[in-house]
């Protein structure tokens, strides 16, 4: 692996670092806004899960402009834009002091961050070769899951409720809840300074933002790559809502269903993530030779359901992580091998179509937190027999399918 893709792999995970401190750490920052215990536990849940799909929301809107926009003026512009604006978002974030502010700068972090992530897979593909694709996107999800690993590990060791301290700035406040997000923001300043000085942008110039190309580019004809995508971007979304709906309402489980605090929750999250992180270059690399992609993603869809369906039933911390094992284990199968079949049929519009592609995976985490947080606060198992159920179907009739073939 040369310095540039490392580099920009490094930004990636600093940049998911973010995204996953959330996740075991909100829950317990929304109840300590709502201090005065005024919403109800219900209303909580759809509040945590809401605050989840406002962050997705915005990048499914602009993911695809982003995408675009990184084949018109280059992948490295926009990369820089999701760094620094995302850090610029994580302080402002540690200083919210109600949950109406909670909601705009998550809005604002989905907004800016959207631009760096079709710009990373673009590149990805840019340096790499058709054969190569599928081993290149995978360390791009690789990068992507070790940042979701360190995240919750972050966010659940550095979040004390024992300490005590407040610093004030009028309407904006520093306290023990606010550290992990303020090392967020710095690892993300440290590597927007990085790739500003040392990461090379990967598209030709003669590609990049000419008035004739800007003319071309305006003429892509989204309906037809949309329909030639249109079942691989569905199988996305599948896919993502699937994981959405297990991030988006665990820690709410554990806190309920298992009694963890903050440090079992970001261990559990840090599991998923190094499985996930692992697994995908090892099990695409070694797989490769032996089952087609289209198997490895349907075994992928199948054991996502086993696993959810399974976690209804565990109890104990191995078991709990065994489980939530499995399921990383198949979002690393689909993952890799959904990217590099996109990006391959997107021709020269790479970044457009893994514009596309990211706002698919946005729709999963929209709607995931939304879907899953209604039938949590329904009951309490519900998410995970919903999740179960649709991904294994798929798993099936996506084996089944190829079977025929």
């Amino acid at each position: 692996m040369n310095k540039n893709l490392l580099l920009l792999l490094a930004c990636l995970f600093v940049l998911m670092v973010g995204f996953g401190i959330t996740l075991p750490v909100l829950p317990y920052y929304a109840e300590r806004l709502d201090s005065a215990g005024r919403v109800s536990r219900e209303t909580m849940v759809i509040h945590v899960s809401l605050l989840t799909s406002v962050y997705a929301l915005m990048q499914f809107i602009f993911a695809p402009l982003w995408g675009k926009w990184s084949d018109q003026f280059g992948r490295k512009p926009l990369l820089l834009i999701g760094l620094g604006g995302s850090a610029i978002a994580q302080i402002l974030f540690s200083m919210a002091t109600s949950l109406g502010m909670l909601y705009i700068v998550r809005g604002i972090d989905g907004f800016l961050s959207s631009a760096a992530l079709p710009a990373a897979t673009a590149y990805i593909a840019d340096v790499t070769t058709e054969h190569d694709r599928s081993r290149g996107m995978a360390w791009f999800g690789t990068a992507v899951s070790l940042g979701v690993v360190a995240g919750p590990a972050v966010g659940g060791l550095t979040t004390r409720r024992d300490l005590h301290f407040d610093v004030n700035f009028g309407h904006l406040k520093i306290d023990s809840f606010s550290l992990p997000f303020l090392i967020a923001a710095a690892l993300m300043l440290i590597m927007f300074f990085a790739a500003m000085l040392w990461l090379p942008e990967s598209l030709p110039l003669r590609r990049i933002s000419t008035p004739a190309n800007q003319s071309n580019q305006s003429d892509i004809r989204w309906q037809s790559l949309g329909n030639k995508l249109l079942i691989l971007l569905g199988l996305t979304t599948i896919g993502q809502l699937g994981l959405a709906i297990f991030e988006g309402t665990f820690a709410l489980y554990a806190q309920e269903k298992l009694s963890y605090g903050p440090l079992e929750t970001g261990l559990v999250f840090m599991v998923c993530g190094l499985v996930m992180a692992i697994f995908q270059t090892v099990a695409v690399s070694y797989l490769s030779g032996k089952l087609s992609v289209t198997k490895q993603i349907a075994l992928g869809f199948s054991l996502m359901g086993i696993g959810s369906v399974l976690l209804l039933i565990a109890r104990t911390f191995p078991y709990v992580l065994s489980t939530v094992g499995l399921l990383a284990f198949g979002v690393s199968l689909i993952a890799p091998n959904l990217s590099a079949l996109i990006s391959k049929r997107g021709g020269q519009h790479t970044g457009t179509v893994l514009g596309m592609q990211n706002a698919a995976k946005s729709l999963g985490q929209v709607s995931g937190p939304v879907v899953g947080g209604t039938l949590f606060a329904w009951q309490t198992g519900a998410p995970y027999l919903f999740t179960g159920v649709i991904l294994l179907g798929i798993g099936l009739k996506l084996g089944w399918t190829v079977r025929n073939r």
